[in-house]
């Protein structure tokens, strides 16, 4: 976050606007219809009547002094003479005022954002003042979506705030009845301006209000890229109030979540285990039973290697609800992103998603299948036995010269893309200083890759 975005109480707050053209006039209208003390000095000239607003104050003819200055909280300038902007600017802000100087963000103790007022509701988009019409445009795209009766729905729950919070003394129910609240039918019948059914309605929610049961949703984050996060999956993480997350669930992703939900790190590494499997359970099972709303993030899909299926059946015997959020798996959103289509009609009639680190005891693989022609192998955890695994799959039959690829941290700004051939392979690991989460594909397809970064070295020179 480059800029951050305060909202500023207007009540009685004084406003000063320095300039008497087009630039100072859209500062000026923007404020006309608030609460605030609105001085307008125009040394530079004041515009012809007929541009003037009819609510504007009356322009003074001159550059303000010090005591005109004293006690403001936003001063604005739009004028042409450099010197004096200097002057009145360090007069402001010996005033104690913060000074915003049209056009020139680097004389600015802050700049304007791109506002969408509805009354009660104002929604800024801010660039820092480097793009002010791409501020505008997105400006334009959010308020295409919002209803013009916003206002009401914000100050309905103005009216209502200290009777809800007599009601409903703790925070997190007090939050779960304004979600109630904001998204059924109470918002809908103020936005409209049915002001008296809106307050009954929540009237009525705020008396049946119970204590709300805890849930634990078990979402899959998609490999790392936040634009592949499903719809649902945002949803939920915006509405945690517990978000228990993995090792590779990145800062990007945890970025979409509710600010103020609570955090709990339980990542796994090679070798490493940062909070048992049983204790990551009890966990989920603890907050969900203190009511709240708990988030079990995990990376890729939570049914594809990711312990999902074990999860689940703990929330079960618990007795917790419990939801499942499928997310894009490493193996699809890695093979997408190198170019390796696991399956072609003239090259892969099937694809498999095989882990190399079986469970502890447990059997081995079935080598003789996965070592078919015309087979895709999506390997998980497979770099620490890149080599055995190559090994295992040449002595059940598959060619030395089948195609390979690793793909590092698939999908991510730092992803990586390495090639070569099934009897090269552990050497191929060996030698790339693998250090993010990464993916072995083996099979025909996996060439695809090598093809596709041929291309890329084209464009590159």
């Amino acid at each position: 976050m480059r800029v951050f975005l305060a909202a500023i109480p207007l009540e009685a707050a004084k406003i000063v606007i320095i300039g008497g053209g087009e630039p100072a006039l859209a500062k000026l209208r923007l404020f006309l219809n608030t609460p605030a003390e609105l001085l307008w000095f125009t040394p530079d000239g004041a515009p012809p009547r007929m541009e003037t607003p009819l609510t504007a104050p009356t322009p003074l003819l001159r550059s303000p002094d010090a005591g005109d200055l004293a006690g403001a909280r936003l001063v604005f300038m739009a004028l042409d003479d450099a010197d004096e902007l200097t002057r009145l600017g360090a007069l402001a802000r010996a005033a104690g005022a913060q000074v915003n100087v049209v056009d020139k963000p680097h004389l600015s103790d802050f700049q304007t954002p791109a506002l969408i007022d509805r009354d009660e509701v104002v929604i800024g988009v801010a660039t820092g003042g480097s793009a002010p019409i791409l501020a505008r445009d997105v400006r334009s795209r959010i308020e295409g979506v919002l209803p013009a009766g916003l206002a009401n729905v914000a100050r309905l729950a103005r009216e209502l705030r200290d009777t809800v919070k007599a009601n409903v003394p703790d925070f997190m129910a007090r939050r779960r009845f304004w979600e109630k609240a904001f998204r059924g039918p109470a918002a809908d019948l103020a936005a409209a301006g049915r002001t008296a059914e809106a307050r009954r309605e929540m009237l009525r929610l705020l008396n049946s209000a119970a204590p709300e049961q805890g849930v634990v949703h078990i979402v899959g984050a998609g490999p790392g890229d936040p634009e592949l996060l499903t719809l649902k999956a945002l949803r939920v993480l915006q509405d945690a109030d517990v978000i228990i997350h993995d090792r590779l669930v990145p800062d990007a992703v945890l970025e979409r979540a509710r600010r103020d939900a609570k955090r709990l790190y339980v990542g796994k590494a090679r070798g490493e285990h940062s909070v048992p499997q049983d204790q990551i359970e009890a966990l989920m099972i603890e907050e969900a039973k203190a009511g709240h709303r708990v988030v079990r993030l995990k990376g890729g899909d939570p049914f594809v290697f990711g312990r999902g299926g074990e999860e689940l059946e703990a929330m079960r015997a618990a007795g917790v609800p419990v939801f499942v959020v499928p997310g894009v798996t490493a193996a699809l959103a890695c093979a997408a992103s190198a170019g390796i289509p696991l399956t072609h009609r003239d090259h892969a009639q099937a694809v498999t998603f095989v882990t190399a680190q079986a469970k502890p005891g447990g059997g081995d693989a079935d080598w003789a299948r996965l070592a078919a022609p015309n087979h895709t192998l999506a390997i998980y955890m497979g770099v620490d036995r890149a080599e055995e695994t190559a090994a295992k799959l040449m002595a059940a039959g598959r060619l030395g010269s089948t195609p390979v690829a690793i793909v590092e941290n698939g999908s991510r700004p730092d992803e990586r893309v390495l090639t070569g051939r099934l009897d090269g392979l552990g050497a191929l690991v060996r030698g790339a200083d693998l250090n993010g989460p990464a993916l072995l594909f083996v099979g025909e397809t996996a060439a695809f890759s090598a093809a596709q970064l041929d291309v890329r070295a084209e464009v590159a020179a």
